[in-house]
């Protein structure tokens, strides 16, 4: 992620000072309508359907939609919350973003120095932000995100009937950012849940919530788009909106025009840290699977089967022999893991999970994780131009693991070759560290275009070649020098590369004569 492309989670810093959204990470917020007055869309029987004469010309949408009816129906469910932290006497008061601080800026706590604690000696808490919620039973279940609750030393939850209620978290899950609350009152509003996968994009969709603190507020656009993937985030296939959504509205209901909860607001792409027209929101099934597995356990199962992937490219296609660039390609496999003891190589491309396609590589970490670890699963894969089918059985996915340092840059030397790489034979020590005891190369320097400096660094070790669907593990700095010698100008190979623990198949091309 560069600085020119923000994925943020507008989280629980919420304070009325537009400089403060470039330090804040976020949530998007949602509602649904009940009822509408747009006239429906005339069908047509395929992308090439000519209307008939007295058709032609006529608009295919009429009108707009009024929400007032939605916004009554749905408004009583959505709630506020608000979420404090505790502060030592010596940690003091940080009051930037704080709106005083547009009065007097010199204040202490303003520009990053602590203000004073008045509280002598004993720890204190403070409002650390606020977002947004709302009530999925009437006995007082809430969904909001994860990061809107995450380190609250308490959590109050505001009704629109100004009700106020302590917050007991049921459970919080950082991988889907969905949390579940609990207050204790009976017979709550609640909301209706909708089967997202009937989304359509252009759909109208209305969202609810808190932006900057100020409570029911409403929103409305249409679908952009269905099944984003967004970087760092593997299971969830976000809905894509232009919902206006801003920090406070962070897990808010996203709705239909029945009233039904399609999604929960969680992330904007933004350059400014405010709103720009990209607004992501987690479908509802996958927040209410959350919710189940959060009220049966207190935490959410995955299912993993031990292998890393990459996107398949058309280059990439081309290299194995697949028709057309689908599927989840296997850069790496965990020796004894699910896929290891089911059969599963490096190389392989993923076609099909339990029965299911794998369309792009984003698909398969989804269909993996939502399957119950001890189940048995059938898995399609593409192995040297031919399909193959093995069993395998799913195992559960641990908490996330701190990366290793990437493999240390080695003696720089060598000539570069066709590729416009330099490598040499990896030292005692960085064999060692990176496992290389059976062959590999590292990159020195790169020297042309053509080596793809975004996916290949000094100091990656290159493991194998593959020319036209036949694999080379690389023994030595003078084998690859002999291999890629052999190649023709302009002809296009995949490289197979190793960085820290991370291996990856990376297509490129000969320099031409």
């Amino acid at each position: 992620m560069n600085r020119h492309h923000l994925f943020s989670r507008i989280g629980k810093r919420y304070w009325l000072l537009p400089s403060l959204l470039f330090a804040l990470s976020g949530a998007l917020v949602g509602c649904q309508a009940q009822e509408s007055n747009t006239a429906a869309v005339t069908p047509q029987e395929s992308p090439i359907h000519t209307p008939a004469p007295a058709q032609q010309g006529a608009p295919l949408v009429t009108g707009l939609p009024d929400f007032t009816k939605l916004v009554d129906y749905v408004s009583p469910a959505v709630v506020n919350i608000r979420v404090s932290e505790k502060v030592s006497a010596q940690q003091g008061m940080d009051l930037r973003g704080h709106p005083i601080c547009m009065i007097w800026p010199d204040l202490p706590g303003c520009s990053g120095r602590a203000a004073p604690n008045a509280g002598g000696n004993a720890p204190t808490e403070r409002e650390a932000g606020q977002g947004s919620g709302f009530i999925t039973s009437q006995d007082g279940y809430v969904l909001t995100n994860h990061h809107v609750i995450n380190g609250a030393s308490s959590i109050t939850v505001a009704l629109p009937d100004n009700r106020e209620f302590k917050a007991q978290v049921i459970g919080s899950d950082a991988r889907t950012d969905v949390a579940l609350l609990k207050i204790d009152a009976t017979n709550l509003p609640f909301l209706r849940m909708a089967d997202s996968n009937k989304l359509k994009v252009g759909e109208w969709v209305v969202a609810a919530g808190s932006p900057f603190g100020l409570k029911n507020t409403i929103t409305a656009g249409v679908v952009s788009a269905k099944g984003r993937s967004l970087p760092q985030e593997n299971f969830v296939p976000f809905i894509q909106t232009d919902v206006a959504i801003n920090p406070g509205n962070s897990g808010g209901p996203l709705f239909n025009l029945k009233g039904e909860v399609i999604g929960i607001n969680s992330q904007i792409y933004s350059q400014t840290g405010g709103f720009m027209g990209l607004s992501f929101a987690i479908p509802i099934d996958v927040a209410m699977d959350v919710q189940s597995q959060l009220k049966a356990h207190g935490r959410v199962q995955r299912g993993r089967i031990g292998v890393v992937i990459q996107e398949v490219s058309r280059e990439l296609a081309d290299g194995f022999r697949l028709d057309k660039p689908v599927g989840a390609l296997v850069s790496s496999v965990e020796k004894g893991g699910p896929a290891d003891r089911a059969g599963l190589e490096q190389g392989d491309i993923v076609l099909r999970f339990d029965g299911r396609p794998v369309g792009v590589s984003g698909d398969l970490p989804r269909l993996v994780g939502s399957t119950r670890p001890g189940s048995r699963v059938p898995v399609q894969v593409w192995r040297k131009g031919s399909q193959r089918e093995m069993q395998v059985v799913v195992a559960e996915l641990p908490d996330d693991k701190p990366r290793k340092p990437v493999l240390p840059m080695a003696r720089p030397e060598v000539s570069p070759n066709k590729l416009g790489i330099v490598v040499a034979d990896p030292s005692v020590q960085q064999r060692r560290d990176s496992r290389l005891a059976s062959g590999g190369v590292v990159v020195e320097a790169l020297r042309s275009p053509s080596a793809r400096a975004s996916e290949i660094q000094a100091g990656d070790a290159i493991l194998a070649i593959v020319n036209r669907g036949v694999r080379t593990d690389l023994r030595s700095a003078e084998q690859f020098g002999r291999v890629v010698a052999a190649l023709d100008p302009g002809q296009a190979v995949t490289l197979l590369v190793q960085r820290g623990d991370t291996q990856t198949f990376v297509p490129v091309r000969t320099l031409e004569r």
